[in-house]
């Protein structure tokens, strides 16, 4: 079977864990673009999150020093610096959490880069609601499989 039916019958499979079966339901939205911060902290909520928001790096960290994250939805380029500063900030304290990152720049190398720095997903700007929360609850050990497939297709 070709890879790319591996990847599709895998997205298929997936099964996503309700918010509600995690003790820790804390996500930290770090995006400096307000408008679209603000939405979807809102959307969030709805579906069962506690959301942070921080609109920088520098705010980022000082939220994940405050208060240790279940989830995080980081943008990759910040006003004031990298949003990867933030993820490594997140892994050094909670392991476990799972983050996605989203960028309106999205190349192969800089998912590589987030992935290795502890993110399970990479989203491209603008997400909806409902594809951060599928790439948060989805099992993240499918997540990583399904990107190993698809750099083999790459390369």
């Amino acid at each position: 079977m070709p890879a790319s039916n591996h990847i599709n019958y895998m997205k298929e499979q997936t099964v996503l864990e309700n918010i509600n079966n995690f003790k820790n339901k804390s996500l930290l939205i770090v995006d400096d673009d307000n408008p679209f911060r603000e939405r979807l902290a809102r959307a969030m909520e709805k579906k069962g999150f506690e959301v942070i928001q921080a609109e920088s790096v520098q705010k980022g960290i000082e939220s994940v020093k405050t208060k240790k994250p279940g989830f995080a939805v980081v943008d990759l380029r910040l006003g004031d610096g990298n949003g990867l500063e933030v993820v490594k900030q997140i892994q050094s304290t909670n392991n476990d959490s799972r983050i996605i990152m989203l960028t309106g720049y999205g190349n192969i190398p800089t998912a590589v880069a987030a992935i290795k720095e502890g993110a399970i997903d990479y989203l491209a700007k603008p997400a909806d609601a409902d594809d951060v929360e599928k790439a948060l609850l989805a099992d993240p050990r499918k997540k990583l499989l399904l990107l190993w497939i698809q750099c083999q297709q790459i390369e």
